[in-house]
């Protein structure tokens, strides 16, 4: 049977992506639910190639116009943040993709899972807040996460099989992003031109932004720490900027596994979505003669200062993550508005970490209120 699949953030990066996946595999999947967050344009166009039964627009000034484009359509609309949180409980979904940007997609994954639902996870942002809480739920609820990140994706797939096999430790990939090899100096000036110029992923404005800073790969710590029950002295990042070794697991024993391929998000969403198998498809395919050296080197903390906050934040835990990734969330925004320097994103950030007030077991309305407090805080040090 098809698998009935609603993705959230379906005009973005991630959801666009997973629509191809959709399109390249009709008899395995079909589309039950789309939502996005303001382009309504786009998502009046993937509604009416994929006519899903439900659509959402966050923005509520912009539900008349959808319901209108969409009015000869038997499709049901609905707008505002609620009803994205609302409609991942329809008995007639099967997956909930969360492809929502940032802190957004927190409330949407926690209501999917307590209706029973396999989450896809490709909003990282949610296991960074929340990781503690987003565990014990599944477990609770008995639902699987599938993760959609390629890194993840990558050591999900090498734990296949393994059982019970202790792991010693992940390594991570990083690209090293737009400036890997850029001193502190040359950072000071950096644009949000060259930022926004992967070398190797096309992703969202926001992720390529954190990929540049190497936040990124301090969020994919923290997302993996949760997912795979790790501590973070099992975590390594090693910086890998052919994008071939998407991560690797070393075991007790001291073998390793790694997964391997070229960089292609859409590898990753399908296995989410059709795990445990494995659906046939034309991507291109690797070959070692067209990459006789891989390279790998190990991250610049001094330069690249978020990687360093992230993992304090992991190692404090408590709420501590939730205010990494809200002040990351301010300062990014700040940045792609000229609004600061490249480095400016850093220095509020940890000035952010220094300020709020540390909970070390916090609840949800704790989570909330921390998230808000730090976004207020971190737009005041926004000259």
């Amino acid at each position: 049977m098809k698998k009935r699949i609603a993705i959230l953030g379906s005009t973005g990066s991630i959801g666009t992506q997973t629509l191809e996946v959709v399109r390249e595999n009709p008899d395995h999947f079909e589309v039950e639910v789309l939502t996005a967050n303001n382009n309504i344009d786009l998502l009046i166009k993937q509604t009416k190639e994929f006519k899903p039964n439900t659509v959402v627009i966050a923005d509520e000034s912009k539900y008349d116009d959808l319901v209108h484009a969409l009015e000869k359509l038997p499709v049901k609309v609905y707008a505002g943040n609620e009803a994205i949180s609302q409609i991942v409980e329809m008995d007639t979904i099967d997956i909930v993709l969360t492809a929502m940007v940032g802190y957004s997609g927190l409330l949407p994954t926690i209501n999917a899972i307590k209706s029973g639902k396999t989450i896809a996870l490709a909003n990282k942002e949610t296991l960074v807040v929340a990781g503690e809480m987003i565990q014990k739920l599944a477990f609770h609820h008995k639902v699987s996460i599938y993760p959609v990140d390629s890194e993840h994706s990558a050591i999900f797939q090498c734990l296949v099989g393994e059982g019970q096999n202790a792991i010693e430790k992940i390594m991570l990939t990083a690209s090293g992003g737009p400036f890997r090899g850029k001193n502190l100096q040359f950072l000071k000036s950096a644009t949000k031109e060259n930022a926004l110029k992967h070398p190797n992923w096309e992703m969202g404005a926001k992720i390529t932004i954190d990929s540049a800073t190497m936040m990124n790969k301090g969020l994919e710590a923290i997302e993996a720490k949760w997912l795979f029950g790790l501590n973070p002295n099992q975590i390594e990042v090693v910086v890998h900027p052919q994008s071939i070794v998407h991560s690797a697991v070393m075991f007790e024993d001291g073998s390793i596994k790694a997964q391997m391929g070229l960089p292609n998000m859409k590898l990753p969403i399908l296995y989410a979505l059709s795990f445990p198998d494995r659906v046939k498809t034309e991507f291109p395919r690797f070959s070692f003669w067209d990459y006789p050296e891989l390279t790998f080197e190990k991250p610049d903390l001094k330069s690249f200062r978020n990687l360093a906050l992230a993992f304090e934040a992991m190692d404090k835990c408590g709420n501590m993550p939730c205010i990494l990734n809200a002040a990351n969330e301010i300062a990014v925004d700040a940045f792609l508005k000229d609004k600061i320097g490249f480095c400016e994103m850093t220095d509020i950030i940890e000035q952010s970490m220094q300020k709020i007030a540390y909970i070390k077991h916090p609840e949800l309305d704790d989570l909330i209120n921390t998230d808000k407090e730090t976004r207020e805080y971190s737009k005041t040090l926004i000259k």
